[in-house]
């Protein structure tokens, strides 16, 4: 047997071996699912399957990249052939190969958010509609949400729940913008994020050649973090695996336990619903956490365990205990950042810590002002994750326009953004009047150039700008894509005007016009020749593709020794020594919108799941009674999530609340009363199952065996179903009577039960 199946534990291994028809893999947090998928996709390779006819999607770029290194490393280099990479990034090659069928021409433009927002604009303002009504950003996501659910300008029109929705929310021409900008995209050879997905779909449903072609090809496809897939990824996978004569090789991973994108559109139906359309699916689940230790896990598993709709799992650990999560209570939110900053260096020197092993992750990107003003006084080095990235910067966007231009010059946004940049003598009068021309026509901005009617002066400078871009346009197709993009960073006039600037921030931003050159260069080295590949991977086109679709996960790594603040969202996927999880208040964590939408709290408390489970060893959760929002001190009330935690698995810290601890300490009360009369305002705590006896008694765990009847601190009375497992680490499976859920799978040696 391949020694690389010999690194896996028995579960493991037998979602890696189980190689034929639909697999899902429940993986819970730091279960090893990463090792799974890429053994998986390795011992295919290893089974004979070419490396074309496998296909792996997932969510970042970074995520497919180390997939890739991690299968080379078990069978060579054949794994870089794997199809591998995020749903945007695969369905772009695919439509670059198959555009024109639907109408778009292969070296399409790829609108990023700022692109959409821009053209949009343009089109509320031709409108004459007011732009605060009509919000760009908001226009934007509505738009979004329509096409991730397979709705187009004439179903949304013909859609009466959003069209009423419009209408009440006083923005009843939203159908008309969305009829225009699905227009102009076409007409500027351009689809943004979400077109990218919509038209694949189009071109599979629309043309069965097309369809079977890749039916054929990918005979074993993955899905990676399948519980943030939304209805349009899931449509599309469904469509690439289901035909006559189908296997249905599909292997899916995810945790529902962290699903958190439901605002980006993902649905957790998807993953719970996901046997139903497969009804001879194998499910194995990885319960065991590898990353952290026992109070973590078990906190974590109580929380999550009050969500209604789940797949029901334990997940449970072997790595030894150190510390109880603290648990910190501070009068303000200026106290809550200053204290977690001293606690960042007492942990560093305690437990000698480097600064890239703590992050301090918070619900809204507001709250990191006062830790890095806290961090700054303690001389603490720090990076805010999710700030400006490298290719949203002016100077990178500009000559990435102007790429884009070389490749596409039917591209209106990137047009818009560089005809007169440098000043070459275009006003913003002359651009638009070009556009308006174009729309009245239907054709092209670069095209109606040729027609309109300028100034003479105007008419000159638009002659000299369409040469420039048209040598540069014939070039595209046979020059090397590194030697044509620094002709066109000097020929532009870019280089000059970036090298006017001798500032300091002069001189950084002709650097990363520079970086952009590098790393075209190293894009085109980096291509490797394959049976599926050709030159057009190396080209400019290829390569303003694979930019367009980087999201910060992406970014390359910074090697310097920093302290991370990022959002809870952000930090999915992610683990680090010690984690602070601040801001538990009601309101705040769990947001106050979570209550408009029924299922908005468990979605939340799936958010602090994961947030939790991004630590190894230190935990520290805090929360303030008073915090600034919206200009003014508001009172706080604790989270309802710390009470849903038996307190044996905290330590309060001192401080503010110091002589109600002590007093505690003395109290006798039951766990989670303790712990709520450490909160300022006690909130009743979640029902339990039954009242527990002041005698109760846990009893040794062998004596927990099917059919007894037993009784739980938290849950009641119940009766055993199963018991599995190794002897160290069973696991009974438990209906209880007073539980809303049918049954619950509980890790025996931490679970506290006595049998009656």
């Amino acid at each position: 047997m391949a020694h690389y199946l010999d690194e896996l534990n028995p579960i493991q291994r037998a979602a890696v071996t189980a190689t034929e028809g639909p697999v899902l893999v429940i993986a819970g947090p730091g279960s090893g699912k990463t090792r799974v998928l890429t053994y998986r996709i390795a011992h295919l390779l290893e089974q004979g399957v070419s490396p074309w006819q496998i296909l792996a999607l997932t969510f970042t770029n970074k995520a497919a990249r180390e997939m890739k290194e991690r299968i080379e490393r078990v069978v060579g280099p054949k794994a870089q052939q794997v199809w591998a990479g995020t749903f945007h990034s695969v369905f772009a090659r695919i439509l670059r190969a198959e555009a024109q069928k639907i109408g778009f021409p292969s070296n399409f433009s790829v609108y990023d958010t700022d692109d959409t927002t821009s053209l949009l604009r343009t089109i509320i303002k031709e409108m004459n509609l007011d732009p605060q009504a009509y919000n760009a950003g908001a226009i934007r996501s509505r738009i979004s949400l329509a096409k991730s659910n397979l709705i187009t300008p004439k179903a949304y029109r013909a859609n009466a729940d959003m069209m009423q929705q419009d209408r009440q929310a006083k923005r009843p021409y939203i159908a008309d913008i969305y009829e225009k900008y699905t227009a102009r995209c076409q007409r500027s050879g351009a689809m943004d994020f979400d077109d990218l997905l919509l038209q694949l779909y189009r071109l599979l449903r629309d043309h069965a050649d097309v369809a079977e072609k890749y039916q054929q090809k990918f005979r074993y496809i993955h899905v990676d973090e399948f519980q943030d897939t939304n209805f349009l990824q899931y449509a599309i996978v469904r469509r690439l695996v289901k035909y006559d004569g189908s296997p249905e090789n599909v292997f899916i991973v995810g945790d529902d336990a962290q699903s958190i994108y439901a605002f980006r559109g993902a649905t957790i139906d998807n993953i719970l619903d996901f046997e139903k359309d497969y009804p001879t699916l194998q499910t194995f689940k990885l319960e065991q956490n590898y990353r952290s230790t026992h109070h973590i896990v078990s906190a974590a598993n109580e929380v999550i365990s009050y969500n209604r709709r789940q797949l029901q799992k334990t997940i449970w650990t072997d790595r030894e205990d150190r510390h109880k999560i603290k648990l910190l209570k501070c009068i303000s939110d200026d106290e809550e950042g200053r204290r977690v900053a001293d606690l960042i260096l007492e942990q560093k020197h305690r437990y000698h810590l480097a600064n890239a092993e703590i992050a301090i992750l918070y619900r809204t990107n507001a709250q990191s002002r006062k830790f890095e003003e806290h961090l700054r006084r303690l001389n603490l080095p720090y990076r805010v994750f999710g700030g400006l990235s490298f290719y949203q910067r002016k100077e990178v966007k500009d000559l990435v326009a102007y790429l884009r231009l070389a490749v596409n010059a039917g591209d209106e946004e990137a047009l818009r953004r560089v005809i007169n940049y440098p000043t070459r003598g275009i006003s913003t009068a002359t651009v638009d009047k070009i556009s308006q021309y174009a729309g009245a026509h239907n054709m092209t901005a670069w095209d109606s150039m040729l027609f309109v009617d300028v100034p003479d002066r105007a008419r000159k400078a638009l002659a000299a700008f369409r040469s420039m871009v048209e040598n540069w346009q014939r070039r595209s197709a046979t020059d090397p894509a590194s030697k044509l993009a620094s002709d066109i960073l000097r020929q532009s006039g870019l280089l000059d005007a970036l090298k006017s600037d001798p500032t300091p921030e002069g001189i950084s931003r002709l650097e990363n016009a520079n970086a952009v050159l590098d790393a075209i260069s190293e894009f085109t080295d980096n291509q490797l020749s394959t049976p599926e590949s050709d030159t057009t991977e190396r080209s400019l086109a290829a390569y303003l593709q694979t930019i367009s679709l980087l999201t910060d996960a992406d970014q390359a790594a910074d090697d310097s020794d920093f302290i991370t603040l990022m959002s809870t969202h952000s930090a999915k996927g992610l683990e680090y020594r010690s984690v602070f999880v601040t801001g538990l208040e009601e309101n705040l964590f769990p947001s106050f919108m979570s209550f408009e939408d029924p299922n908005g709290l468990d979605e939340e408390r799936r958010l602090f799941y994961v947030a939790v489970t991004r630590a190894k060893e230190l935990l520290t959760i805090s929360y303030a009674k008073t915090r600034y929002r919206y200009g003014q001190v508001r009172e706080c009330e604790p989270s309802r999530f710390l009470e849903e935690i038996s307190s044996e698995h905290f330590e309060l810290l001192g401080g503010f609340g110091t002589a109600r601890q002590s007093a505690m300490a003395g109290s006798g009360g039951s766990p989670r009363a303790s712990v709520s009369g450490y909160f300022a305002k006690p909130r009743q705590p979640a029902p339990a199952g039954t009242a527990v006896p002041a005698n109760f008694a846990a009893s040794p765990t062998e004596a927990v065996v099917p059919g007894a009847t037993v009784l739980h601190l938290k849950f009641g009375e119940g009766q055993v179903m199963s018991v599995e497992g190794p002897a160290a680490n069973k696991v009974a499976t438990i209906q209880f009577k007073n539980d809303d859920l049918p049954e619950r799978r509980i890790v025996l040696r931490f679970a506290k039960l006595q049998v009656l």
